[in-house]
């Protein structure tokens, strides 16, 4: 399959399994992601987490039902995997700003998320710049913390991360140690299990390792290394939208499943003439 099909197959099970009890290492392995890779990818092209994107439909689907059947709230709410008619009325609310009984009584406006078509649009008027290289491994230093892939709570707790260690001067030391292959400070995701990550703030080094930092081995790969110009954060936040929607359906490469990388420099990150790059290993 591509990887726009993979992608599709891993919705339309999560379409066929809405009433069932699934598991997001059952949806990735549809197509044939790691959990994290899956979840990330997703996140990056819909804007929303698998586990938001399956409530927003069955809330959906429930409020359709609500409006063409004479079937019991709680029995709706229990259809729809909610426990209580309290938790099912709370979720319906905040979803579509009314009750499950203002909506059976045709009150207030209800909000429908419509079933996903992965859809590629290969647009060509603003070219990415990238090149493809092949590099050893090499050793990263620096710091990490986990990360709950749950909800989206990496996705939040990252930049508190590195609000901190810019504020305690522990990018600066990554900027003087930084003598390997890469210029620059890294941020890199590592997959530990399906439901947490390690996110390491490091940098390229040899040699000695000053106390209180750790090191991560990052292996020989083939890499795509992207081009991003603009401050942070949105204009890395849009490489990785146009990598994930663009360049890797019509590409020919895939994600080799090993860490990525994000190369920052010691420049401002608010200038509009800020340089990084996102390194994705690829085969």
């Amino acid at each position: 399959m591509t990887w726009v099909e993979s992608l599709q197959t891993a919705i339309d099970y999560m379409e066929d399994h809405l009433l069932d009890d699934i598991s997001i290492e059952r949806i990735a392995h549809q197509a044939n992601f790691s959990v994290f890779h899956f979840q990330r990818a997703f996140a990056i092209l819909t804007d929303v987490s698998v586990g938001e994107y399956l409530r927003r439909r069955r809330l959906t689907l429930a409020a359709h039902e609500l409006i063409r059947t004479n079937a019991k709230i709680i029995d709706i709410a229990c259809k729809y995997g909610y426990d209580t008619p309290e938790a099912f009325s709370k979720a319906f609310r905040r979803q579509h700003g009314a009750t499950p009984s203002d909506a059976r009584k045709y009150k207030g406006k209800l909000k429908s998320y419509n079933r996903l078509v992965i859809q590629v649009s290969l647009k060509g008027a603003e070219p990415m710049q990238y090149r493809v290289i092949e590099m050893d491994g090499f050793r990263a230093a620096g710091m990490k913390q986990e990360f709950s892939l749950v909800n989206g709570q990496n996705q939040a707790e990252i930049p508190k991360m590195w609000d901190e260690l810019n504020g305690n001067g522990t990018d600066e030391l990554l900027f003087k140690l930084n003598n390997g292959p890469i210029e620059g400070v890294l941020g890199v995701c590592v997959d530990k299990n399906n439901e947490t990550i390690d996110y390491w703030i490091g940098t390229a080094c040899e040699g000695d390792i000053p106390d209180g930092l750790s090191t991560l081995d990052i292996p020989a790969s083939k890499w795509a290394v992207f081009e991003v110009h603009g401050p942070m954060p949105n204009a890395m936040q849009g490489v990785w939208k146009k990598i994930f929607s663009e360049w890797f359906p019509s590409s020919g490469y895939e994600h080799a499943g090993t860490p990525e990388l994000e190369v920052y420099s010691d420049e401002d990150p608010s200038s509009p003439n800020l340089y990084s790059e996102i390194w994705i290993p690829v085969k």
